[in-house]
């Protein structure tokens, strides 16, 4: 890594065969990007300080200074502030790289801009692979919902090359995106105890607007239909537990249920006492 920054001179390390020149003399004149700059080993942290504050570079191997005018881009998916407090990154490092900052709000909450990335991916994947394949409406509904995106857009770009290459016919379907479960595994321990009700809102939220924009007809009424055919499975087809869990009367429950074919119309109405 050292030597991609800075660069290095004949014979400096093993292999080294020819003098090379690195990214900051690369970009002179110009703009240097440094991405995810919090994962930057401490040791060369101290350089790139050394670099911004004289705006010299010294190739590995060499001790004669080169000047250079480069603009620094730094991004970074760690908060930094909390990585300094930690010790895993450099208190001067950080105030020299915090002129202006930009934060840009992760994938998870700018749900617009899913669909429109992953065709932009898929296009990009399928000129690449010489294919010819579109998203299935259930495959976009599926990237739509609930999901929380903990890799942000490289995450999406990996999901829709897979996608392309397991993908058997001529539209991707839900079972050929590939959306990990790390962050829900990585939460599991005994000691985390995770906002169940907020993210579970959150999904049935997302889930709603999935619903919304393929405007299905009585709307009100399979929302209706499918909580609660959902808690009457989940209370283990137990009528009372159903009304209870949704805060509404055992007769509603029932009649709703033979409404929607889970119960007979004949079992909606109990025998007298």
């Amino acid at each position: 890594m050292e030597s991609e920054l800075f660069g290095h001179e004949r014979g400096a390390f093993t292999g080294a065969l020819g003098a090379r020149a690195g990214w900051f003399e690369a970009a002179q004149d110009g703009t240097l990007f440094l991405d995810e700059i919090g994962e930057l080993p401490l040791h060369l942290q101290v350089k790139l300080l050394r670099v911004l504050q004289e705006q010299q570079v010294v190739r590995i191997g060499s001790r004669q200074p080169i000047e250079i005018d480069v603009r620094i881009v730094a991004s970074t998916n760690i908060d930094l502030e909390k990585a300094v407090a930690a010790g895993r990154f450099r208190e001067d490092l950080y105030f020299r790289l915090n002129v202006a900052t930009l934060r840009v709000a992760p994938l998870r909450e700018r749900r617009g801009d899913l669909l429109p990335l992953a065709q932009f991916f898929l296009r990009d994947y399928s000129q690449r692979l010489g294919t010819t394949v579109g998203f299935s409406p259930e495959a976009e509904a599926h990237l739509l919902n609930g999901y929380t995106w903990p890799g942000n857009i490289r995450e999406l770009e990996n999901v829709i090359h897979h996608a392309l290459i397991v993908c058997d016919g001529q539209a991707i379907r839900p079972t050929d995106l590939n959306l990990t479960n790390l962050r829900a595994i990585g939460h599991s321990g005994a000691n985390h105890h995770p906002d169940t009700r907020a993210s579970g809102e959150e999904q049935l939220r997302n889930a709603l607007l999935t619903l919304f924009t393929e405007e299905p007809s009585q709307l009100h009424s399979l929302i209706e239909d499918i909580v609660i055919r959902t808690a009457y499975d989940f209370c283990h087809r137990n009528q009372v537990q159903t009304a209870r869990l949704l805060g509404i009367s055992r007769n509603i429950v029932r009649a709703r249920l033979a409404q929607c074919g889970e119960i007979s119309s004949s079992r909606s109405n109990p025998p007298a006492d």
